[in-house]
């Protein structure tokens, strides 16, 4: 699992390794947060109404960019390479997205000698992106690869 802070036009990555495979892995949840922290985010968000902040709701593609950052790369002399890519989302909106809401942002990366490779991140608590690091293998050294966000949805 890998998560990354984003904020407005600045990404800092905080690399916890990849999602675990085993069977008995135990995914991490809000309801493990200890009650203030919860009680804590529910106090900010009523802060920010009562003060008339509002926020994005309803983001779309638009409102992000997306990169992707090459962690690793095995080339095989004249043909393809093999290629490790992490995506760095950018939030491009000038209204604050809800912390209170998940948001699932869905992204092609092209570059693959099969064809696109589909992958979906979470957003959580305005900065907190998980993802899956991308394996895929291209068709010559001088493939680009690259990524387009083909949907964004959003949940509480």
């Amino acid at each position: 699992m890998v998560i990354a802070a984003i904020s407005s036009g600045i990404t800092a990555m905080l690399v916890s390794g990849p999602r675990e495979e085993a069977a008995d892995a135990k995914p991490k949840s809000a309801a493990s947060a200890p009650a203030s922290a919860a009680e804590d985010a529910t106090d900010a968000t009523e802060e920010a109404e009562a003060a008339g902040e509002t926020y994005n709701d309803d983001p779309t593609s638009e409102d992000f960019e997306l990169t992707l950052k090459t962690t690793e790369k095995q080339c095989f002399g004249s043909a393809g390479c093999n290629v490790t890519v992490e995506p760095n989302l950018s939030y491009l909106g000038v209204t604050s997205l809800d912390p209170e809401k998940t948001i699932s942002i869905t992204y092609e990366v092209h570059g693959d000698e099969n064809g696109p490779v589909i992958e979906t991140m979470e957003l959580t608590d305005q900065d907190q992106l998980t993802y899956d690091p991308v394996s895929i293998s291209t068709a010559a050294r001088s493939t680009k690869v690259t990524a387009k966000i083909t949907d964004v949805a959003v949940s509480s």
